[in-house]
């Protein structure tokens, strides 16, 4: 706004016409005092029910959801136009492609005419194919097979939808992702890591 605002538009506005920034002392005091999101307000079929998360597997898939995690904050780092909801597009776009993958054996990519969802995508993207690369380089076999990807990219995508406040200008999860891989950092190697996955 560049200029002084009233508390009641504050409240009823933010992060809905503005863009609040991330370190505004009003903005970070309402989202620790915001009631969770109803679970009404999600379409189940967005959740990917259907796809089961097990313990076991976050545990086991921790590097891949560290490192697929990382892409997206690198994405939101290069793009500060992006919200919540272009992650979320992004990743649900990219989880429906791998499960249609893992489904059928067809590769097919739900097409999408934002940009901005594609570069997301493309850098997710990017990162599974280093991963691979690094499995194959220390292991000289590649294991992670595409229903790993899709589980970890399903977990995500309901860690967003669990984070995000659901204004239009939401960037609660985006706000998440650049606390846990600030603008300098890089993804830390496996050996030198602690637990860094908080669930949904």
């Amino acid at each position: 706004m560049h200029g002084r605002i009233c508390p009641q538009c504050c409240g009823e506005q933010r992060e809905v016409t503005l863009d609040c920034p991330s370190d505004c002392p009003y903005l970070l005091q309402a989202r620790e005092h915001e009631k969770p999101r109803p679970a009404d307000e999600v379409n189940p079929a967005d959740l990917f029910l259907q796809v089961e998360l097990t313990d076991q597997f976050i545990y086991e898939s921790e590097h891949l959801i560290m490192g697929l995690s990382f892409a997206l904050a690198k994405s939101a780092h290069a793009n500060r136009m992006l919200n919540d909801r272009d992650l979320i597009a992004a990743l649900t776009s990219l989880a429906k492609s791998y499960e249609t993958l893992v489904n059928s054996g067809l590769v097919y990519e739900t097409p999408t005419a934002n940009v901005a969802h594609q570069a997301v995508a493309a850098e997710v993207q990017n990162m599974v194919k280093e991963y691979r690369e690094a499995e194959q380089k220390h292991t000289g076999v590649t294991r992670l097979r595409d229903s790993e990807v899709l589980r970890a990219l399903v977990f995500l995508v309901r860690m967003a939808h669990g984070r995000t406040s659901g204004r239009p200008r939401s960037r609660a999860f985006i706000d998440f992702l650049f606390s846990q891989f600030p603008e300098k950092s890089g993804v830390v190697a496996p050996e030198e890591a602690g637990s860094r996955i908080i669930t949904p």
